[in-house]
């Protein structure tokens, strides 16, 4: 099975399978919830425009079996650009085959290629298996604690 996965960026024709992904996904976390329509319109943005990020999608007899968006910005602390890792999700049927690990592989090295000098990544608190093996591909716990202000109507000030 691992020769006939591709991993390739994705495409406006990968939208709803990326959708159904991001499902899975956001089922998993307790953040977020599943918008098709929200995630629909942030997927067309991102696959129609590089410097915003690159969508990778890991697909099996061409079906999307799994994804992972990086988010690009620039770092004055680094002085280059940078990466977010956005979303990644490996279908439930393809865990624990190595896929995540490859996904992840490409996109870091795609990431490193086009100049990125850091990748930062979310994971849930309680997300103690995605941690583990984030902390086995490489990345380090941070000493910097994120911090989240959602703009809506409430948050907006006026002078």
């Amino acid at each position: 099975m691992r020769d006939s996965i591709e991993i390739s960026p994705a495409n406006e024709h990968d939208i709803s399978a990326l959708c159904e992904l991001l499902g899975i996904l956001f089922s998993q976390e307790h953040e977020f919830q599943a918008n098709p329509s929200i995630q629909q319109r942030a997927l067309t943005e991102i696959i129609a425009d590089q410097t915003i990020g690159t969508i990778f999608v890991a697909r099996y007899r061409e079906k999307a079996v799994g994804m992972l968006s990086l988010l690009y910005s620039v770092s004055t602390a680094l002085g280059g650009r940078v990466a977010i890792l956005e979303d990644m999700v490996v279908h439930p049927d393809f865990r624990n085959t190595g896929l995540g690990a490859r996904l992840l592989g490409h996109a870091k090295d795609v990431a490193y290629t086009t100049g990125c000098r850091r990748i930062t990544l979310l994971t849930d608190q309680t997300n103690l298996a995605a941690q583990r093996f984030y902390l086995r591909q490489g990345f380090n716990l941070s000493g910097m604690l994120p911090m989240r202000l959602l703009l809506t109507q409430d948050t907006q000030t006026t002078e």
